[in-house]
């Protein structure tokens, strides 16, 4: 169980305080599907990485009750004057998992090749992609956030994620911000419509869908 409590998110900006979120609460149990609309600068990037405990909120508190993936689609998740393979040891004894299963697994999937061997720095955001997607089904998270990467990369690797993620039955908890509504309505099992810091949320998700596209 992921618990979203009270969540308040200001931001101090040349013009005074903006309020990205405000008193926002909600739940992701183990297996469900949590979909993130609003437009752009809305403020669900922000709130995964808040979920994430990369970025503190201003008040309120999230807590964890399962291991969740860092936000797949989020510039920093590697270390970008080392190599993929020095970023991949590094995970590797974050986590504490066998170095050398992870390394065979993301070579694989990520089909990076000689790039492993190159600074992260030098990667596309494509490559950066492929990388983190990678390494976190590697790692097999009770819960993955995921930041519109799926925009990221060709159908192939698409399909593949989608097959890894997605799959019925895998389950897997996700929280999952896109701006993708179709596919928001064939993967989640209900949803979020964040719009002037506000939150609202839907039991249904085609309810949800109406409200974010009058927006």
């Amino acid at each position: 169980m992921i618990r979203v409590e009270n969540i308040h998110k200001v931001y101090e900006g040349h013009r005074g305080k903006h309020i990205v979120l405000h008193d926002t609460s909600f739940t992701v149990p183990r297996g469900f599907r949590l979909g993130l609309l609003g437009r752009n600068g809305a403020g669900k990037s922000t709130l995964i990485r808040m979920v994430s405990k990369i970025e503190q909120p201003t008040s309120g508190r999230v807590t964890h009750e399962m291991s969740v993936s860092w936000p797949l689609g989020f510039g920093g998740t590697f270390q970008g004057s080392l190599t993929g393979i020095d970023n991949m040891k590094f995970i590797s004894r974050i986590y504490r998992t066998d170095f050398g299963k992870l390394r065979e697994f993301v070579e694989e999937f990520a089909e990076l090749g000689s790039f492993l061997y190159e600074p992260v720095k030098t990667y596309s955001s494509g490559m950066r992609a492929r990388l983190a997607f990678a390494l976190s089904i590697a790692i097999d998270f009770d819960c993955y956030l995921i930041d519109e990467v799926l925009l990221v990369g060709d159908e192939r690797f698409h399909a593949r994620s989608r097959g890894h993620l997605f799959a019925p039955g895998s389950g897997r908890a996700l929280l999952v911000a896109s701006h993708d509504a179709s596919f928001i309505e064939r993967t989640c099992d209900a949803a979020l419509v964040i719009s002037n810091g506000r939150t609202r949320y839907f039991d249904k998700v085609a309810d949800a869908l109406k409200v974010y596209r009058a927006l």
